[in-house]
C-alpha cells in the first residue's frame, strides 16, 4: 500500500522561486534638430565617434531633465524637447536598460563647444552628407537621422507621463 501514501502531484501547484527586483538602467537621448542639421557630440569613449548628446537618467531624475541636461553637458546647447521619436527596452539575464530617444531643437543660436572637457570631446551641427563622413557610435545612428529628417512620427511628451494610481 505504499503507492496509497504517496501524495497525488496533480493537485498541488508547481513551486514557483520568488522573483526579486530586476536592476534597470535608464537612460535618455535627444536628436537636436535645427533646420537640415542635427546636433552630435564627439565622445570621450567609444573611439572618440560622434553621437546623439544622451546618457543615464540620475536618481530622482525624470526622462525628459535628464535629456535636457545631457544635451547642455555634452554640447553646450541649451535646449528643449518636442517630442518623443522612440522608446526601447532591451532586457538582459541579470538587469534591463531603457533608453528613450526625443527630438528636440536648440533654446537659441547658441554655438556647441569645440573646446574638450569631461563630457565630450566637442560638439557641431551636421548635415546628413558631413554625419555620413564621420566614424559613429552606431550604424543605426545615421539611419535614425535620415529617418528624422524625412518626417518620421514623432510623439507627444505626454506619452511619458508619471505614474497614474490605476
Amino acid at each position: 500500500m505504499a503507492h496509497a501514501a504517496s501524495p497525488d502531484r496533480r493537485n498541488k501547484a508547481p513551486t514557483v522561486p520568488p522573483r526579486g527586483p530586476i536592476p534597470t538602467w535608464y537612460f535618455a537621448l535627444v536628436v537636436v534638430r535645427r533646420g537640415h542639421r542635427f546636433l552630435l557630440t564627439q565622445e570621450r569613449k567609444y573611439g572618440a565617434t560622434w553621437s546623439i548628446p544622451g546618457g543615464r537618467v540620475e536618481p530622482g531624475e525624470t526622462l525628459a531633465s535628464a535629456a535636457v541636461r545631457e544635451v547642455l553637458e555634452e554640447t553646450g546647447v541649451p535646449a528643449k524637447l518636442d517630442g518623443v521619436l522612440r522608446v526601447e527596452h532591451s532586457p538582459g539575464e541579470a538587469s534591463a536598460r531603457i533608453r528613450v530617444i526625443f527630438l528636440g531643437s536648440p533654446l537659441d543660436d547658441t554655438e556647441p563647444k569645440t573646446v574638450p572637457d569631461d563630457e565630450s570631446l566637442g560638439a557641431a551641427y551636421l548635415t546628413l552628407d558631413e554625419i555620413r563622413e564621420r566614424p559613429l557610435r552606431g550604424a543605426e545612428l545615421r539611419v535614425l537621422l535620415e529617418t528624422v529628417a524625412d518626417g518620421c512620427q514623432v510623439f507627444p511628451l505626454e506619452l511619458l507621463g508619471t505614474e497614474m494610481s490605476v
